[in-house]
């Protein structure tokens, strides 16, 4: 049976197709009538299926409603009613005790639109508090505001329609070559048809977005809003304004151009550390081409400055009339699948239903009257990071987190650890078990996910599709909705007592009906659109108000914009530095990046041991020019200190990083990496080092940048561990190993791509002195390293221990296991026989050899290239060598030969760059 639902990943919105047999979902693939995505999926939507198997079902997924008595106290499976009663009962006892702003919500950009408006309810119309916020706040206030600031509402003006019909596309703050690949497929796509586009790519990082660019600014981090003011001083120079447009249609320019005056070319360029020419050379193609697109996220966002990035932005598209017409305009592209969508339910703390301010008296009282109560409360709700500095203050007494993992994705995580170590109540309602807010939780409401629920979401051109249930929630898990309006019904009779229930919603659709009227006569007026059209005409673009045949593709076609004058408007602000200096204590430039395969805290994705080929372990990257400088080199351990906590992280060298600045994934949390500080401390993953200072305008923190110091470890010392398990038994041994972490000085335990229908686990840990017997121990009994197939070496003088267990016997003997302790480097080459499954005989008694050097014809280990066909680097090279003619056909042989690029295209970037790599050198 085929299901059309929609992808949960990024804020694209792809279509997907879900494949289900017997009520369970079997795969998954593109849907090609949506016009997101035409059929194409990324590793990520393409690898969906994974994370629904009936294993994962089991043995991943929370299925029972859980509490327990204290914190102490282990959690007890319970029912929904006692559940229910009791999160009610405490809600109740402490909004008559402390007053309503003692609780707090922080809900998600992955709910869906019914979803959030039950939260957004049951926080200001029931309990009566604003402090309601989502992990949105970390991915697109700062776009929301700079939308609101500058055209006057949160409304994208372009769409996905104009990667076509762009003749520049200026990428900033972003890297949709791997955060966005369905988009910037479409953009390799229009490129091949029209070489004379110009493609700009705005990055401290020579990424592989940057790699396919005509023009590469490689920026010093935080230096946007110069870029901007430079280059329009170079289009003011140039006399590359359209000044009818600004005449006709905004306000404010002079007192931008008087700020703009200042920043010359020359000075920008110097503040950006990039060259003059580059810069002047952007600002020529940006102005002059007929129509210019520009993409951007996270390196905008993710600031101190963040709204004044987005702004800067905006200046220079209405400074050159590069807005409101095809191929032309600003394009945020969203971190989640419904952030859109809760921006416009209002499910966050500075927003109200339907573009919204709860600061403004009138805005609340027409949604007091939608909703049938007396009135909104007026205090300004606290953000994202305001709620949980509140919480370790003793203010918040009661949390309810849906659908996100704070304790990961928050910066400065000793604070959020210590808030939620405070607070009285914790409340967790999630689908997928093992995250690191569940250790701090008193209550677990398990709730349904992608496949399972019914609703809406809206993507980044502002489209409406439709979510589907391919089958039912597993266990008791519940759609999110349902599980808001149980507890609701159980607090009116307290909290409203008499008088008719807010929450009489049955069906998801009563939720979404009552949404749509919000939006009634608004910027995102959608009264024209149904379920029922959703289902029969496909996904739609608001606004779509009554009487509309269609959507707008694009907004402001007509030059009058969101303002009370119609006017868009120029904001003047300067330059201001990142909040926080590199200096001789912290002297690199930390920035959180995206992997390819991976997506957040891997709640979901990390569940597909297939994504993580690409990646394998967690590893922070620096310049290579800086290694010597600091007495390091590839493959050392360091620790990363910055002013809040310390992390230990291999290192790699990698020339795509500027000097003086380094980079680590955004993903690695604690359910991966950790370790033991220098105070013996539990590490807390990236987060434990970044920074909670945020934008006074958008309150988002400033996740992008951190100064730290990168120090080598003296750990020689290591343990790895590594096993073939039966998928059945994969969860409790992942869980078991990554409890040990903290147990080392350092230690990361990731999945490892399934073989011959087994799933792998990895577990590398270091230490200052050899690891105590008693532990060594503990690992061999989890990995069952025991049996007539163990193969024993112990050297307790020099306390090197190796347990090899066998799976097979004779020549087609391969390692199940392994546990291996000992000095850096001695023996690991067994770990490569281990992950490739390969035979153990022709190595014979090397095996047990006390030095166990590595076998001389053994290749180092490739890495993989292509997810969807676990394609590695070696065989494409070995395959280019046989391929002829230009780099084009070249690239199509390969694909032809081995299949890589052929299906997601997340790797086309990486197989360019390697076909250009055996065009230089033949014998690479």
């Amino acid at each position: 049976m085929d299901t059309r639902s929609t992808c949960p990943y990024c804020g694209v919105g792809c279509g997907v197709i879900i494949e289900s047999q017997a009520g369970a979902i079997t795969g998954v693939r593109g849907d090609p009538e949506h016009p997101a995505n035409f059929g194409r999926l990324c590793s990520k939507g393409s690898t969906l299926h994974l994370t629904a198997a009936p294993v994962v079902l089991q043995t991943r997924r929370l299925l029972q409603p859980a509490l327990r008595a204290e914190r102490t106290a282990p959690m007890e499976a319970s029912s929904w009613d006692a559940v229910n009663k009791q999160v009610a009962e405490k809600l109740a006892a402490t909004i008559q005790a402390h007053g309503p702003d003692s609780v707090g919500f922080y809900i998600s950009g992955q709910l869906l639109t019914e979803d959030y408006h039950a939260f957004n309810k049951l926080a200001r119309a029931l309990v009566g508090t604003n402090n309601i916020d989502s992990n949105s706040r970390l991915c697109m206030s700062s776009a929301v505001v700079g939308y609101k600031q500058s055209l006057g509402a949160d409304a994208p003006p372009a769409c996905y329609e104009d990667l076509d019909l762009a003749d520049c596309v200026f990428i900033t703050g972003a890297n949709p070559a791997w955060a966005h690949p369905i988009l910037f497929r479409r953009l390799e796509a229009v490129k091949a048809a029209k070489p004379a586009m110009k493609i700009i790519v705005v990055d401290p990082r020579r990424t592989e977005s940057a790699e396919f660019a005509d023009l590469h600014l490689q920026i010093l981090p935080g230096t946007d809003v110069a870029l901007c003011l430079g280059l329009l001083h170079a289009c003011i120079w140039d006399g590359l304004l359209n000044q009818s447009f600004i005449d006709a249609h905004t306000a404010g320019f002079g007192e931008l151009k008087a700020l703009a005056r200042d920043m010359t070319p020359a000075q920008a360029a110097r503040i950006c550390g990039i060259s003059v020419t580059d810069l002047l050379q952007a600002a020529r193609w940006f102005a002059a081409s007929p129509a210019t697109l520009s993409l951007y996220c996270q390196g905008l966002n993710q600031s101190s400055s963040g709204t004044a990035k987005n702004t800067a932005l905006i200046n220079l598209h209405l400074a050159t009339g590069q807005i409101g017409r095809p191929g032309a305009g600003p394009l945020s592209l969203t971190g989640q699948p419904n952030a859109m969508g809760g921006r416009e339910v209002g499910g966050m703390a500075t927003l109200l239903p339907g573009h919204r301010d709860p600061n403004d008296a009138l805005h609340r009282t027409e949604i007091a009257s939608l909703w049938g109560v007396d009135d909104l409360p007026v205090k300004p709700g606290k953000t994202a990071v305001e709620l949980f500095e509140a919480a370790a203050r003793g203010e918040i007494k009661v949390l309810w987190i849906a659908c996100t993992n704070p304790a990961q994705s928050l910066p400065d995580q000793a604070l959020v650890r210590r808030a939620l170590e405070r607070c009285e109540l914790v409340i967790l309602q999630e689908c997928f078990a093992g995250t690191a807010t569940a250790a701090y939780a008193d209550v677990i409401l398990p709730a349904a996910t992608w496949g399972e629920k019914e609703g809406s979401v809206t993507n980044s051109e502002r489209r409406i599709s439709r979510v589907r249930a391919a089958m039912a929630p597993p266990g008791e898990a519940r759609p999110d909705w349902q599980i808001v309006r149980d507890v609701a019904r159980l607090l009116e009779p307290v909290l409203r007592p008499g008088r008719p229930s807010l929450f009489g919603f049955e069906t998801s659709e009563a939720l979404w009906l009552e949404h749509r009227e919000a939006t009634r006569g608004r910027d995102l007026d959608i009264c024209g659109l149904s379920y029922a059209l959703l289902d029969s005409a496909g996904p739609q673009q608001w606004p779509y108000p009554e009487g509309a045949a269609q959507g707008l593709a694009r907004l402001y076609e007509d030059g009058r914009f969101a303002t009370p004058d119609g006017r868009a408007r120029f904001i003047a602000k300067p330059y201001q530095a990142c909040a926080e200096a590199v200096d001789a204590r912290f002297p690199f430039g930390l920035t959180t990046s995206r992997l390819r395969d991976q997506w957040h805290g891997m709640s979901r994705s990390g569940l597909a041991s297939r994504l993580f080929g690409h990646e394998a372990a967690p590893v922070l990257r620096m310049n290579p020019q800086d290694l010597p400088r600091r007495g390091l080199k590839d493959g050392d351990l360091v620790r990363i200190r910055s002013r809040r906590g310390e992390m230990a992280v291999a290192l790699r060298g990698d020339a795509g990083i500027s000097p003086a600045q380094a980079d680590l994934a955004m993903h690695w949390g604690q359910e991966f990496i950790s370790g033991r500080g220098a105070e013996g401390q539990a590490l807390l993953g990236v987060n434990g080092l970044t920074q909670p200072i945020f934008c006074p305008d958008s309150k988002q923190p400033e996740l992008k940048f951190t100064a730290v110091d990168i120090k080598r470890l003296d750990l020689p010392w290591r343990l790895s561990a590594a096993a073939w398990v039966a998928p059945a038994d994969a969860a409790a041994i992942g869980l078991a190993l990554r409890g040990l972490m903290p147990e080392f000085d350092y230690a990361h335990c990731v999945p490892v791509p399934a073989q011959a229908g087994k799933e792998g686990w990895s577990f590398e840990a270091a230490l200052a002195s050899p690891p105590a017997p008693e532990l060594v121990a503990r690992i061999a009994a989890l990995l069952k390293l025991q049996g007539v197939n163990l193969l024993r070496y112990a050297d307790a003088q020099r306390g090197r221990t190796r347990l090899l267990l066998l799976d097979g016997v004779g020549p087609e003997a391969r390692l199940q296991a392994l546990l291996r302790v000992g000095e850096a480097g001695e023996g690991a080459w067994i770990q490569q026989l281990w992950r490739d499954a390969a035979l153990v005989a022709p190595h014979g008694r090397r095996l047990l050899a006390p030095e166990a050097a590595a076998p001389q014809d053994l290749a180092p280990p490739s890495p993989q290239v292509c997810n969807c066909f676990d394609v590695s680097e070696q065989h494409i090279l070995t395959q280019l060598k046989v391929c002829a003619g230009g780099p084009g056909e070249r690239l199509r042989s390969l694909q032809s030969k081995l299949r890589c690029g052929t299906q997601c295209g997340s790797c086309l970037p990486a197989l360019r760059r390697l076909v250009e790599l055996a065009s230089r050198d033949p014998e690479a």
